[in-house]
């Protein structure tokens, strides 16, 4: 093959590339607004009065709505490593800097010789249509780690369970990175990495664990899928009400706990249903582990009781990695978050009030956007048991003896000894 005509298509993609990202970071720097309320609020007041704190060596333990593993210290002291910089500016360009490292990553995957650049461009095309939630939460450096460790992946198991580790502790969900790997030492490195951190943050900084109480009091946020129904019942008359609880805003009410509880459950079974998979799957190839990361995360995101725009984030990063192997069975899946990435910035922040507030414009732009994310789970579910689950073989059927013309075979052979009949 020619070289410009690998040059030209790569051309294209980077240009792409820094053509969008300069419009993301003219929207957090307001240059010019974005439509909605202003997503950098929480870098400018909530991450940096974390910051204040932190800094100090302890966590906010006292703090409802810090609910993050220990590592996302380092996340949020992260802007400190550019002093000539004010804290929300350093942490715009740590978030550009995290964007611009997953690229690369899939360029060195997808260029080459038997790999797909299609990953690379998903991550293009989809990162900016998520709007500038992308650059002011800290989900794309976390997301940037999990992408390092599946690239690790099969034949680098030790740094795949250090990079896992280390994402898994900056925001929980990259454990579930881990759902296709076979390899014994990515599970010890991954335990033993994890280990040593917890103890070290646990052990340094006062309240590194202190958000787990808070974790498990969270309700049902008004963008989860579960919240569909409370919104459905609001149309009927059902008297409950929105507020601001734990970081995001909740429902409260009548029969919200047996929501959260159906979630709950939900969660479970999906838990059981990969503990299931992974059981039972025997042709595992290198990409499935890949696309394992990508169903799991899925799973548990349509299932939980918070679903937040920035989850996106994760899922477009996964199925970028997927999107890289030309024998991947994750491309519908992967279009199907591509799709719903515009319907998230649409339904938040553009048309958050409606969302809150339940209005058909609100409740239409939510069940499409948990429509297509619910389809893209059980399609990647489906597509990753019949691919890797052996079909169980029925019983063989039973051969019969081949009559002859007249009579019946009688096993008699034509010396007159008995044969058997077979």
């Amino acid at each position: 093959m020619d070289s410009t005509d690998v040059k030209r298509p790569l051309t294209h993609l980077l240009t792409t590339w820094g053509v969008t990202r300069l419009a993301l970071l003219l929207f957090v720097f307001k240059v010019f607004l974005f439509p909605g309320p202003d997503v950098t609020t929480d870098v400018s007041v909530i991450y940096q009065g974390w910051y204040e704190i932190l800094r100090t060596g302890a966590f906010p333990a006292t703090d409802i709505t810090w609910q993050y593993p220990p590592a996302a210290a380092l996340a949020i002291l992260s802007p400190g490593l550019l002093p000539f910089l004010d804290y929300a500016s350093a942490f715009f360009v740590l978030a550009f800097l995290a964007d611009l490292a997953v690229l690369m990553l899939l360029l060195d995957s997808g260029l080459r010789p038997g790999r797909s650049p299609r990953g690379a461009w998903m991550w293009v095309a989809a990162v900016p249509l998520l709007g500038p939630t992308v650059y002011a939460r800290y989900d794309v450096m976390v997301t940037a780690v999990a992408v390092a460790a599946l690239m690790a992946g099969v034949r680098h198991p030790r740094a795949m369970g250090a990079l896992t580790a280390l994402a898994a502790l900056l925001k929980v969900w990259p454990a579930l990175l881990l759902a296709g790997a076979v390899r014994k030492r990515a599970w010890t490195t991954t335990a033993a990495t994890a280990a040593a951190l917890a103890a070290l943050f646990a052990f340094t900084m006062p309240g590194a664990f202190a958000f787990l109480a808070y974790q498990h009091d969270r309700g049902t946020e008004v963008e989860s899928v579960g919240a569909l129904a409370l919104h459905v019942a609001r149309q009927f008359g059902w008297q409950g009400e929105v507020l601001f609880r734990y970081g995001s805003l909740e429902f409260v009410g009548p029969y919200v706990d047996l929501v959260g509880n159906v979630a709950l459950a939900l969660t479970a079974l999906a838990l059981g249903w990969l503990l299931l998979w992974r059981l039972m799957a025997e042709h595992l190839a290198p990409h499935t582990l890949a696309e394992a990361a990508f169903t799991a995360v899925l799973l548990f995101t349509v299932t939980s009781r918070v679903i937040s725009p920035q989850y996106l984030v994760w899922l477009i990063g996964l199925a970028a990695v997927c999107l890289c192997s030309r024998e991947t069975r994750m491309t519908l899946p992967a279009t199907l978050v591509l799709t719903a990435s515009p319907l998230t910035t649409l339904e938040f922040p553009i048309f958050f009030s409606d969302v809150v507030a339940s209005t058909p414009l609100g409740v239409t732009l939510l069940l499409l956007r948990n429509t297509l994310l619910l389809t893209a789970a059980l399609t990647a579910a489906t597509r990753l048991w019949r691919a890797t689950v052996p079909r169980p073989s029925g019983p063989s059927p039973t051969h019969r003896p081949r009559r002859t013309r007249g009579r019946p075979s009688t096993g008699v052979g034509r010396g007159g000894a008995a044969q058997p009949v077979a």
